[in-house]
């Protein structure tokens, strides 16, 4: 006795949606001090990110915007937050940032520049 083998429905004209992933950089306080650029930070992400194990090569997977002290990434390929931090630091080392900035996640798809808390080391040697 044959079985019945139920059918897909819409078949090949059913395709999976593409996945927008939107990432954002926000470098407000190194900018307004003046110690940070954002346009040369948006070159070098630009110059450095790797589409398909190739530097420079985003075309139209990977849009890089800027908005005055705001860096926002979106990518229709597989692109990870971690990836985008590697990169973060990369620039602040590349710029003898790294001493004073870190990279701090605010929420999901959000990244954040924050100076270290200096302030708080004076105090604790300070009690000793």
């Amino acid at each position: 006795m044959p079985v019945a083998v139920p059918k897909k429905k819409g078949g090949a004209a059913q395709k999976a949606k593409k996945v927008v992933l939107k990432f954002t950089i926000d470098c407000q306080s190194p900018v307004e001090d003046g110690i940070m650029d954002v346009g040369s930070f948006e070159k070098f992400l630009h110059d450095k990110i790797k589409v398909n194990g190739k530097a420079g090569n985003l075309g139209e997977a990977i849009v890089i915007t800027r908005d005055k002290t705001k860096i926002n990434v979106q990518a229709e390929t597989a692109f990870s937050k971690r990836y985008l931090k590697y990169l973060t630091k990369k620039y602040l080392k590349k710029h003898s940032l790294r001493d004073w900035l870190r990279v701090v996640s605010s929420n999901k798809t959000t990244f954040e520049l924050r100076y270290f808390n200096i302030h708080e080391n004076e105090e604790e040697e300070a009690e000793e």
